[in-house]
């Protein structure tokens, strides 16, 4: 529970021997939890009190039958305490299956004070947020743009990533309701962004494989180039002068081989020289098309599915609360349920790359230009939707220039 400094003080006073007795309105406003009564108990003795007066009459701690009066009242206690949080907490979710508002506290992001109205110079930043991070910006590179546009929070704070996170992970935005940070169906206000949007945004703000680091990204390649002796990632290790190097690194928690490394800026220079010559051939984009064709049809099917699950999912708890089914009857079939999501939601991350390849084919000026404007995250989700990986080879003894030969590309299309 939350810390209790006044009742800490009180218990180091005891055990000081500044008072002898302590005075009380209830027991129950002395302890909430049987583990708080039975460490008092044994601080009384320690110190020698006996004494504790309430409300309900006085209370002789040197007693077993003292002590057994005391534990009566505090069991008590707690099993009102209990009663009337699972009242709430049912309430809380019989408002949250409803789809209606609840709470209050500071407004949320796009929607006035009555939760319901939509702000339409917030939507619009919404909006945006989630198209930006869909095709590949970063959550500091948004709140960074954000700031230096002079866009206000509610707060009037300045973004920050896990704010601009927050908003985007929230249910509330695509019109739907959630309950512990789980979506239970549509809500009574309008959304701002597509659910498809809100799933898609989920699946990849929530994928474990994410860069979670907060340092801003130098390296194009991060996470794309393995070595060609033992398979491990290359990262990222500037070299004594500052310039930039991929390495295999060997170090204590780092299982690399310490065998292979490349200077980063020739081998980002190679990899963007193919890549953009691959987005620039009719041959590419055609297979493209496909892809995308194919990437709407198994994200519709995946929504269909996590929409499947989330209507199965409240009919289980619908039988649960009935008392239908056990609890234990409850989780088993649960799990089936829940691991048909996580497939679901692999499949709408996979779509993300195709997102990212909107920017650069078909915009005015051609795909090098449209590419050299990007910023580096999304430079990275471009890279990444066309080459899953690169392997770097050996080094030529003696050469001392770039072998484009080393680097052999793993292209996805």
């Amino acid at each position: 529970g939350r810390r209790r400094p006044e009742y800490e003080r009180m218990l180091s006073d005891l055990g000081a021997g500044r008072v002898d007795g302590v005075i009380v309105y209830h027991l129950d406003r002395l302890h909430r939890r049987p583990r708080e009564l039975e460490d008092f108990l044994d601080q009384c003795a320690r110190a020698g009190v006996r004494d504790m007066a309430c409300v309900t009459g006085e209370i002789d701690l040197a007693t077993h039958d003292g002590q057994f009066h005391a534990r009566i009242l505090g069991a008590v206690s707690r099993k009102e305490s209990d009663d009337k949080s699972r009242r709430i907490s049912r309430k809380h979710l019989e408002i949250a299956r409803a789809g209606r508002v609840s709470g209050g506290g500071a407004r949320a992001y796009g929607y006035a004070e009555d939760r319901v109205t939509i702000v339409r110079e917030e939507a619009a930043v919404i909006r945006e947020m989630a198209q930006r991070i869909l095709a590949g910006d970063s959550l500091r590179s948004v709140a960074t743009d954000l700031n230096a546009r002079g866009v206000p929070t509610v707060s009037g704070r300045e973004w920050k990533s896990h704010v601009v996170r927050k908003i985007l992970l929230s249910g509330r935005i695509s019109g739907q309701r959630e309950h512990h940070g789980e979506i239970l169906g549509k809500a009574v206000w309008p959304g701002i962004i597509r659910p498809r949007q809100t799933l898609r945004l989920r699946a990849l703000l929530g994928d474990p494989e994410r860069r979670t680091k907060r340092v801003p990204r130098r390296y194009l390649l991060s996470s794309l180039l393995r070595c060609h002796a033992c398979g491990h990632t290359l990262a990222a290790r500037p070299i004594d002068d500052g310039r930039r190097r991929y390495v295999c690194a060997k170090a204590p928690g780092l299982p690399g081989c310490g065998g292979t490394f490349v200077m980063a800026e020739e081998i980002e220079g190679h990899i963007i020289e193919e890549v953009l010559g691959r987005l620039s051939s009719p041959r590419f984009e055609a297979a493209a098309g496909r892809r995308v064709g194919q990437d709407d049809a198994r994200a519709a099917e995946a929504q269909r599915l996590v929409d499947e699950a989330h209507t199965r999912l409240e009919e289980l708890a619908e039988v649960y609360g009935r008392g239908e089914i056990t609890l234990r009857e409850w989780q088993a079939a649960r799990l089936p349920v829940t691991q048909r999501v996580e497939k679901a939601q692999v499949v709408l991350r996979r779509q993300t790359q195709t997102t990212a390849l909107e920017a650069v084919l078909g915009q005015p000026g051609g795909v090098d230009a449209a590419f050299g404007a990007l910023p580096l995250a999304r430079k990275q989700a471009v890279v990444a939707a066309v080459m899953d990986h690169a392997e770097v080879g050996p080094a030529v003894r003696g050469l001392n220039r770039f072998d484009p030969s080393r680097v052999r590309p793993a292209w996805r299309t």
